[in-house]
């Protein structure tokens, strides 16, 4: 039999709806999941938050990433990275923006030094939050090690979430070292009920709270005249965060060596956002099938749901000092209100359009 063109048409017609139909039927009731990595590169100390209808999330810059594969790594990258311990190569921030944590678009340099007069180096964990109608990201740079040096933690501003952010300042907003707190891994919380806003910050062990103006680009004293609080819980290393649940606040920080295998996350709960903050434990470290150095996080709240997500950086097997990725896993609560021990996986988590 001759199988003319009209014919043909409706065989690949045919053959089309039925392969469609198929997967369709394979789908049905299957959540589409991601992946650990969230996404390909070299980063860490990752920020998510939700604004609008889309997720973002901004890391660190932790390696030169080449062609953005972390199974790409040339011989000059691991030398650069052995010999510039002042970190001289972290000098722009990239974000990423998904409708549905699985989807992750890149938005290149949302921030650079030379968007920032007076930061050269060591562009550190953002922190960034709408207010004011304008979306403020707040960073670490140039690592400072003493009160004679310029750096510190400094902010930008942009009208929109991609960026680019722009110096707000012209000079850091905690640029010494107080409390024997480095100013770094700053996070800036807004508190709904006293609607102010809180950012807390320190490295080296030390952990303090600064209240910020209402527009967000200074430091203001508390109530009693005191402006640096320290706030430190036990065995608090860097990296703070605060979220609300259920009237308590969950104050949360990073132990252990950030470039070693026994990183990891641990949290307090308290009825005040400037504590006394208690340890209650840890929530997310290494599990030697998975990853080692798992911490630097943050939380992901769906936004009008008791939903959370965790974001956090780990070593993939193998791997460890810079050499570390965002990933992303679902974070549960008990019945008493306890945060329960995060399960690192290499799945990641389902398909969640806000």
């Amino acid at each position: 039999m001759m199988i003319d063109g009209a014919m043909m048409k409706k065989l690949y017609q045919l053959l089309a709806a039925l392969l469609f139909s198929y997967i369709c039927v394979s789908c049905a009731g299957h959540k589409r999941s991601g992946g650990n990595p969230a996404f390909e590169g070299w980063y860490a100390d990752p920020e998510g938050v939700v604004f609008g209808d889309r997720y973002w999330i901004y890391p660190t810059l932790s390696l030169l990433h080449g062609e953005d594969s972390v199974n790409y790594r040339t011989d000059l990258e691991r030398t650069i990275d052995a010999v510039n311990q002042d970190y001289r190569i972290q000098t722009h921030m990239d974000a990423f923006s998904s409708p549905d944590l699985v989807a992750w678009a890149r938005h290149r340099e949302v921030l650079s030094v030379g968007d920032i007069s007076w930061a050269k180096f060591a562009l550190w964990a953002p922190s960034v939050i709408a207010a004011n109608d304008r979306y403020y990201l707040f960073f670490g740079a140039n690592d400072i090690q003493d009160n004679g040096q310029t750096g510190g933690i400094g902010v930008a501003v942009s009208d929109v979430p991609e960026g680019p952010f722009r110096d707000a300042v012209g000079k850091p907003l905690v640029g010494e070292i107080v409390n024997g707190a480095q100013p770094i891994d700053q996070f800036v919380y807004h508190d709904e009920e006293s609607d102010e806003y809180y950012m807390y910050y320190g490295g080296w062990g030390h952990c303090n709270v600064v209240r910020l103006s209402r527009d967000l680009l200074s430091v203001i004293p508390f109530p009693d005249g005191e402006v640096y609080k320290e706030i430190t819980p036990e065995n608090y290393v860097e990296g703070p965060f605060m979220l609300k649940r259920g009237g308590k606040y969950y104050f949360m920080w990073s132990e252990g060596g950030w470039g070693g295998p026994d990183y990891s996350v641990a949290y307090a709960i308290s009825d005040s956002p400037l504590g006394p903050f208690e340890r209650v434990g840890k929530i997310l470290q290494q599990d030697p099938d998975v990853a080692t150095g798992a911490g630097h996080h943050s939380v992901i709240q769906v936004p009008g749901k008791d939903e959370y997500y965790i974001v956090y950086h780990r070593h993939p097997l193998g791997h460890g000092g810079s050499e570390r990725v965002v990933c992303i896993d679902r974070m549960h609560f008990d019945g008493d209100g306890k945060i329960k021990p995060v399960k690192m996986t290499f799945t990641g988590v389902d398909a969640r359009p806000l």
